[in-house]
Order: C-alpha cells, then structure tokens, then sequence
C-alpha cells in the first residue's frame, strides 16, 4: 500500500443529483479538527492512536506522509473509520436555536408513577426530549407492564435514590450523580427507594 501524501487534496465524490461532486479534503486540516472537536492534546489524541507525538504533529501539519497503517491506528484512536479521515464535515445551516427553561417553568405532565415537567416546551421537532421528573412509584407493580418507546435514553439521579429496572439486565440502585444510558425500546421502569419522591433528569432521543 503506497503512503497517502497529506499535502494532496483528497478528493471525495458525492453523488449530488445524478452528477458527481468533489470536494477537496486536507488530512492534515481534518485530523486536527477531529482531535480538537473531542478536546484531546496532540498527545492525548497520539497516546490513543499508538503514535508518537512528534508523529502526529507532523501528519497535522503536512509535513510527513503516513502509511495505511498510521492511517488505521489514527482512525481507530479517534474511533471513527479510514474513509472518515477524508470525509468533509457536514455544512449544515446553522438555525441558531435556543430555548431557556426557569426552573418550574416547563410544561407538567403528571401520570400515577411519575411527574413529568418538559425542558424547552417551546421548541418544535427537536431531536431531543428532556425533561425533570419526579418519580412517585415505590414498586414495580404499579406499573401497567413495560414502559417502552422509540430512540435512546439518558437517565440522571438528581435527588435521592432510584432503582432502575430494565428487560434484559438486573435491577441496579442508582443515587445523586449517577447515571445510565439505555435503548429505549427495551422495557424499563423506575421507582423511588427514597422516603421523599425522587428526581430525576431525563434525556430521549427522537432520532
């Protein structure tokens, strides 16, 4: 495999109404904007890859041709895959969007095991649904079977104790400042272990 050279365009055809459309991409300007997106020093992001840094730098800044497999250690650091090392980010428009919720301004939905209180009602097709809620349940019975639903879930312990009960795993107690990240559409249900009704953040993709 012959070493990509960083200083050629590289350069990337999309099909764009039937017609090929190519845009140039420089590895060297990608990678650097890769590992600053995730907040990685040259030598975090290097220590990751298996590289050295001085190696890194010199990818980043034109100055050296890496092999394929630099390019697949690179790649795996940054856990993305080689073709994404010369993919251009998405130029999407920027809406500028933003919606501020005062604490106890959101909009209430109360059910018997839960009250809901939804985070920036305002906005319309959001990719996002997050909301506070209180969590009334003591005890698995009280639901009505399986809560269950499209996209991915977010869970985050703001005050007291919860215990997190899903389909396909143990049921795990979850306290202030802990979390956890699930498929929605496996079932899953929460109650309060606390004396007082606990609560929690809840983020759900719609996506």
């Amino acid at each position: 495999m012959q070493p990509t050279d960083p200083k050629t365009m590289i350069r990337v055809a999309r099909e764009s109404g039937g017609e090929a459309h190519v845009e140039p991409v420089n590895l060297g300007e990608r990678v650097r904007e890769l590992r600053r997106s995730l907040g990685w020093t040259l030598e975090e992001a290097a220590g990751r890859a298996g590289l050295a840094r001085s190696t890194l730098s010199k990818i980043e800044n034109g100055q050296m041709s890496p092999t394929y497999d630099a390019l697949k250690k690179l790649a795996q650091g940054l856990a993305i895959s080689v073709p994404q090392l010369f993919t251009p980010p998405s130029k999407q428009q920027v809406m500028g969007r933003m919606a501020v919720t005062k604490a106890g301004e959101g909009q209430s939905q109360a059910t018997v095991t839960y009250e809901h209180e939804l985070l920036a009602p305002s906005l319309s097709k959001k990719q996002m649904l997050p909301y506070r809620a209180t969590i009334r349940a003591r005890s698995f019975e009280e639901f009505d079977g399986w809560v269950r639903h499209d996209g991915e879930e977010f869970l985050y312990v703001l005050t007291g104790i919860v215990r997190l009960y899903t389909e396909f795993y143990e049921p795990v107690d979850l306290r202030r400042g802990d979390s956890a990240y699930y498929d929605a559409a496996m079932g899953h249900n929460v109650i309060s272990l606390s004396d007082e009704d606990a609560t929690i953040l809840w983020v759900t993709s719609l996506i």
